[in-house]
Protein backbone atom coordinates (compact mmCIF):
# COMPACT_ATOMS: atom_id res chain seq x y z
CA UNK A 1 0.00 0.00 0.00
CA UNK A 2 2.88 2.32 0.79
CA UNK A 3 4.19 1.73 -2.70
CA UNK A 4 0.79 2.64 -4.18
CA UNK A 5 0.61 5.90 -2.22
CA UNK A 6 4.18 6.77 -3.26
CA UNK A 7 3.34 6.08 -6.89
CA UNK A 8 0.27 8.34 -6.71
CA UNK A 9 2.29 11.18 -5.16
CA UNK A 10 5.04 10.78 -7.77
CA UNK A 11 2.49 10.89 -10.61
CA UNK A 12 0.86 14.02 -9.18
CA UNK A 13 4.24 15.74 -8.87
CA UNK A 14 5.10 14.77 -12.45
CA UNK A 15 1.87 16.27 -13.76
CA UNK A 16 2.39 19.53 -11.88
CA UNK A 17 5.98 19.79 -13.13
CA UNK A 18 4.90 19.07 -16.68
CA UNK A 19 2.21 21.75 -16.48
CA UNK A 20 4.68 24.33 -15.23
CA UNK A 21 7.20 23.39 -17.92
CA UNK A 22 4.60 23.97 -20.62
CA UNK A 23 3.93 27.58 -19.56
CA UNK A 24 3.98 29.83 -22.62
CA UNK A 25 6.63 32.54 -22.67
CA UNK A 26 6.17 35.97 -24.23
CA UNK A 27 8.43 38.75 -25.50
CA UNK A 28 7.19 41.95 -23.91
CA UNK A 29 7.85 45.09 -21.88
CA UNK A 30 7.34 44.56 -18.14
CA UNK A 31 6.68 47.47 -15.78
CA UNK A 32 8.44 47.90 -12.43
CA UNK A 33 8.43 50.38 -9.55
CA UNK A 34 11.14 51.03 -6.98
CA UNK A 35 10.15 50.68 -3.34
CA UNK A 36 11.46 52.93 -0.59
CA UNK A 37 14.43 50.63 -0.09
CA UNK A 38 15.47 50.92 -3.73
CA UNK A 39 14.37 47.40 -4.77
CA UNK A 40 12.46 46.82 -7.99
CA UNK A 41 8.92 45.52 -7.46
CA UNK A 42 6.68 44.22 -10.26
CA UNK A 43 3.95 46.83 -10.76
CA UNK A 44 0.43 46.14 -9.52
CA UNK A 45 -1.15 48.45 -12.12
CA UNK A 46 -0.57 49.24 -15.76
CA UNK A 47 1.49 52.38 -16.57
CA UNK A 48 -1.53 54.28 -17.85
CA UNK A 49 -3.29 53.72 -14.51
CA UNK A 50 -0.42 54.12 -12.03
CA UNK A 51 0.08 57.69 -10.76
CA UNK A 52 3.54 57.98 -9.18
CA UNK A 53 4.49 60.72 -6.73
CA UNK A 54 7.26 63.24 -7.07
CA UNK A 55 10.49 61.40 -6.30
CA UNK A 56 9.38 57.96 -7.52
CA UNK A 57 11.41 55.74 -9.84
CA UNK A 58 9.57 53.79 -12.56
CA UNK A 59 11.25 51.12 -14.70
CA UNK A 60 10.60 49.13 -17.86
CA UNK A 61 12.39 45.96 -18.99
CA UNK A 62 12.13 44.18 -22.35
CA UNK A 63 12.58 40.42 -22.04
CA UNK A 64 11.16 36.98 -22.68
CA UNK A 65 9.26 35.49 -19.73
CA UNK A 66 6.05 33.69 -18.84
CA UNK A 67 4.84 35.87 -15.97
CA UNK A 68 5.91 38.11 -13.09
CA UNK A 69 7.52 35.20 -11.23
CA UNK A 70 10.05 34.72 -14.03
CA UNK A 71 10.29 38.32 -15.24
CA UNK A 72 13.67 40.06 -14.97
CA UNK A 73 14.14 43.52 -13.53
CA UNK A 74 15.72 46.60 -15.04
CA UNK A 75 19.48 46.35 -14.58
CA UNK A 76 22.02 48.75 -13.16
CA UNK A 77 22.02 51.20 -10.29
CA UNK A 78 19.19 53.72 -10.50
CA UNK A 79 18.05 56.22 -7.90
CA UNK A 80 15.97 59.35 -8.05
CA UNK A 81 18.62 61.72 -6.70
CA UNK A 82 21.07 60.72 -9.43
CA UNK A 83 18.63 60.63 -12.33
CA UNK A 84 16.87 63.88 -11.43
CA UNK A 85 19.88 65.74 -10.02
CA UNK A 86 19.60 68.46 -12.69
CA UNK A 87 15.81 68.78 -12.55
CA UNK A 88 14.75 70.98 -9.63
CA UNK A 89 11.31 70.77 -8.08
CA UNK A 90 8.68 73.13 -9.47
CA UNK A 91 5.20 73.93 -8.23
CA UNK A 92 2.30 72.34 -10.10
CA UNK A 93 4.44 69.50 -11.45
CA UNK A 94 6.24 66.38 -10.28
CA UNK A 95 9.50 64.68 -11.24
CA UNK A 96 9.55 60.99 -12.10
CA UNK A 97 12.80 59.10 -12.67
CA UNK A 98 12.37 56.70 -15.60
CA UNK A 99 14.60 53.70 -16.32
CA UNK A 100 14.30 51.89 -19.65
CA UNK A 101 16.20 48.60 -20.00
CA UNK A 102 15.98 47.34 -23.58
CA UNK A 103 17.11 43.85 -22.58
CA UNK A 104 19.71 41.46 -23.95
CA UNK A 105 20.47 40.38 -27.54
CA UNK A 106 19.08 36.96 -26.65
CA UNK A 107 15.67 38.48 -25.95
CA UNK A 108 15.65 40.71 -29.02
CA UNK A 109 13.38 39.91 -31.97
CA UNK A 110 15.23 38.57 -35.00
CA UNK A 111 17.35 41.17 -36.76
CA UNK A 112 17.17 43.77 -33.99
CA UNK A 113 19.81 44.95 -31.53
CA UNK A 114 18.68 46.35 -28.18
CA UNK A 115 19.85 49.89 -27.36
CA UNK A 116 21.69 50.57 -24.12
CA UNK A 117 19.72 51.14 -20.93
CA UNK A 118 18.52 54.72 -20.60
CA UNK A 119 17.51 56.87 -17.67
CA UNK A 120 15.70 60.20 -17.75
CA UNK A 121 13.92 62.58 -15.41
CA UNK A 122 10.39 63.35 -16.56
CA UNK A 123 8.77 66.57 -15.37
CA UNK A 124 5.03 66.08 -15.74
CA UNK A 125 1.79 67.44 -14.34
CA UNK A 126 0.92 66.63 -10.74
CA UNK A 127 -1.84 64.22 -11.87
CA UNK A 128 0.20 62.50 -14.59
CA UNK A 129 0.45 58.72 -14.96
CA UNK A 130 3.56 56.63 -15.49
CA UNK A 131 2.60 56.38 -19.17
CA UNK A 132 2.62 60.19 -19.35
CA UNK A 133 6.08 60.30 -17.79
CA UNK A 134 7.35 57.63 -20.20
CA UNK A 135 5.93 59.51 -23.18
CA UNK A 136 7.68 62.69 -22.02
CA UNK A 137 11.15 61.12 -22.18
CA UNK A 138 11.09 57.99 -24.37
CA UNK A 139 9.11 58.61 -27.54
CA UNK A 140 8.11 57.14 -29.87
CA UNK A 141 5.89 54.70 -28.00
CA UNK A 142 3.83 52.06 -29.74
CA UNK A 143 0.67 50.43 -28.39
CA UNK A 144 -1.62 47.81 -29.89
CA UNK A 145 -5.41 47.92 -30.10
CA UNK A 146 -5.66 46.38 -26.61
CA UNK A 147 -3.51 49.16 -25.11
CA UNK A 148 -0.56 46.80 -24.60
CA UNK A 149 2.74 48.69 -24.61
CA UNK A 150 4.60 47.30 -27.63
CA UNK A 151 7.62 49.57 -28.12
CA UNK A 152 9.57 52.23 -26.22
CA UNK A 153 11.75 54.68 -28.17
CA UNK A 154 10.78 52.69 -31.25
CA UNK A 155 12.11 49.37 -29.87
CA UNK A 156 11.27 46.80 -30.99
CA UNK A 157 10.23 47.83 -34.48
CA UNK A 158 7.76 44.96 -34.82
CA UNK A 159 5.83 42.57 -32.62
CA UNK A 160 3.83 43.04 -29.47
CA UNK A 161 3.77 40.57 -26.59
CA UNK A 162 4.00 37.63 -28.98
CA UNK A 163 4.46 34.08 -27.67
CA UNK A 164 7.93 32.61 -28.11
CA UNK A 165 8.21 28.94 -28.99
CA UNK A 166 11.07 27.61 -26.92
CA UNK A 167 13.13 30.30 -25.25
CA UNK A 168 15.90 31.35 -27.55
CA UNK A 169 19.49 31.24 -26.44
CA UNK A 170 19.69 34.12 -24.03
CA UNK A 171 22.62 36.32 -23.13
CA UNK A 172 23.56 37.23 -19.58
CA UNK A 173 20.84 37.58 -17.00
CA UNK A 174 18.71 34.68 -18.23
CA UNK A 175 17.04 33.76 -14.96
CA UNK A 176 14.09 35.19 -13.08
CA UNK A 177 16.32 37.64 -11.21
CA UNK A 178 19.43 39.67 -11.76
CA UNK A 179 22.70 38.87 -10.05
CA UNK A 180 22.75 40.47 -6.64
CA UNK A 181 19.02 41.25 -6.57
CA UNK A 182 16.38 39.86 -4.27
CA UNK A 183 13.43 37.81 -5.49
CA UNK A 184 10.73 39.50 -7.54
CA UNK A 185 8.13 41.45 -5.63
CA UNK A 186 4.39 41.95 -6.04
CA UNK A 187 2.30 40.33 -8.68
CA UNK A 188 0.20 42.39 -11.05
CA UNK A 189 -3.35 42.66 -9.80
CA UNK A 190 -5.29 40.94 -12.57
CA UNK A 191 -2.61 38.99 -14.41
CA UNK A 192 1.13 38.59 -14.55
CA UNK A 193 2.04 39.63 -18.08
CA UNK A 194 -0.42 42.51 -18.33
CA UNK A 195 1.52 45.17 -16.45
CA UNK A 196 2.15 46.84 -19.78
CA UNK A 197 -1.56 47.24 -20.50
CA UNK A 198 -3.87 50.07 -19.62
CA UNK A 199 -5.66 48.11 -16.92
CA UNK A 200 -3.04 45.54 -15.94
CA UNK A 201 -5.13 42.64 -17.21
CA UNK A 202 -3.70 39.40 -18.57
CA UNK A 203 -3.12 35.72 -17.88
CA UNK A 204 -1.16 34.34 -14.95
CA UNK A 205 1.37 31.54 -15.18
CA UNK A 206 1.60 28.21 -13.34
CA UNK A 207 -0.43 25.01 -13.53
CA UNK A 208 -3.96 25.33 -14.88
CA UNK A 209 -7.10 24.70 -12.87
CA UNK A 210 -7.77 21.62 -14.99
CA UNK A 211 -4.32 20.21 -14.25
CA UNK A 212 -4.70 20.76 -10.51
CA UNK A 213 -8.15 19.18 -10.59
CA UNK A 214 -6.70 16.16 -12.36
CA UNK A 215 -3.99 15.80 -9.73
CA UNK A 216 -6.63 16.05 -7.03
CA UNK A 217 -8.65 13.30 -8.69
CA UNK A 218 -5.60 11.01 -8.85
CA UNK A 219 -4.84 11.56 -5.18
CA UNK A 220 -8.48 10.90 -4.30
CA UNK A 221 -8.49 7.65 -6.28
CA UNK A 222 -5.31 6.53 -4.55
CA UNK A 223 -6.82 7.25 -1.14
CA UNK A 224 -9.96 5.32 -2.08
CA UNK A 225 -7.88 2.32 -3.13
CA UNK A 226 -6.03 2.35 0.19
CA UNK A 227 -9.33 2.55 2.11
CA UNK A 228 -10.86 -0.33 0.12
CA UNK A 229 -7.80 -2.51 0.71
CA UNK A 230 -7.88 -1.88 4.46
CA UNK A 231 -11.61 -2.57 4.55
CA UNK A 232 -11.10 -5.97 2.91
CA UNK A 233 -8.37 -6.87 5.42
CA UNK A 234 -10.73 -5.84 8.22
Amino acid sequence: MTALVAAVIALAATLVTAGAAQATEYRYWSFWQQDKGGAWVYATQGPSVARPDDGDVEGFRFAVSADSRSAVRPRGAADFDTICADTPARGGSKRIAVVVDFGTPGDAPGGETPPKTRTACARVGSDATTADALAAVAKPLRYNSSALLCAISGYPKNGCGEPVSGKESKGEDSGGKDSGDEDSGGEVSAGERGSGTADGSGDGGGPSVGLLAGVGAIVALGAAAVWQARRRRG
